[in-house]
């Protein structure tokens, strides 16, 4: 710890100093305290997003025996090149002051068929895969929130424990020395003062 002014500018100084922190530190906390609560809702959504796209493979189930058909159609016919992914919009949103994007749509590439080169089952496994793709987009999103409001507690978390536990015991310790320090002088010049009046005293 760096050494202070036994003086009464750096006594205010130290007071003034202690005030912000303890103003401040409440914010801070407050911060902290959404960004874990934030977090816990983010992975919570991400959970359910897992469970419902695992629930449309669990649908294709029932399809099985048909998809089976899927292998014998020619490399360029099989279902997968049906569907291709566009792109991804988002849009920017803030959570605790951190930016953060936000999931909008998916969109596909249009791609033609000659539905009479496939089973009545194309549609469907088409509507399957363009579900499963649109979860794996959403929750790649949600985990990209994760990450940055996750950064951003971990900063709020060092700047809770820097007021916490270094600048306002800090800030005390030093109102202590100073205080300390100030009224020993204070003490120190009373002395000096009745000595000076005592022997004025005797030599009158």
């Amino acid at each position: 710890m760096a050494s202070v002014k036994l003086t009464k500018t750096e006594l205010k100084r130290q007071k003034d100093q202690l005030k912000r922190y303890k103003r401040y530190l409440p914010t801070l906390l407050l911060k902290k305290q959404q960004l874990q609560m934030v977090i816990r809702q983010v992975e919570q959504e991400i959970l359910e997003y897992r469970q419902k796209q695992e629930a449309v493979h669990r649908s294709l189930l029932h399809w099985v025996h048909v998809y089976g058909e899927n292998r014998r159609f020619d490399e360029s016919l099989q279902l997968q090149h049906l569907v291709k992914v566009d792109k991804i919009k988002k849009k920017k949103g803030n959570i605790a002051g951190v930016t953060i994007p936000v999931f909008e749509e998916l969109t596909f590439k249009e791609i033609s068929y000659n539905l009479l080169e496939y089973p009545l089952w194309v549609d469907k496994g088409i509507e399957a895969l363009r579900n499963i793709a649109e979860f794996d987009a959403l929750i790649t999103v949600l985990e990209q929130q994760v990450v940055l409001l996750n950064r951003e507690l971990v900063t709020t978390s060092q700047r809770v424990n820097l007021f916490e536990k270094i600048k306002i015991p800090e800030s005390k310790d030093n109102i202590r020395k100073i205080s300390i320090a100030l009224g020993d002088q204070q003490t120190a010049s009373v002395v000096r003062g009745k000595i000076a009046k005592s022997k004025l005293t005797k030599v009158s």
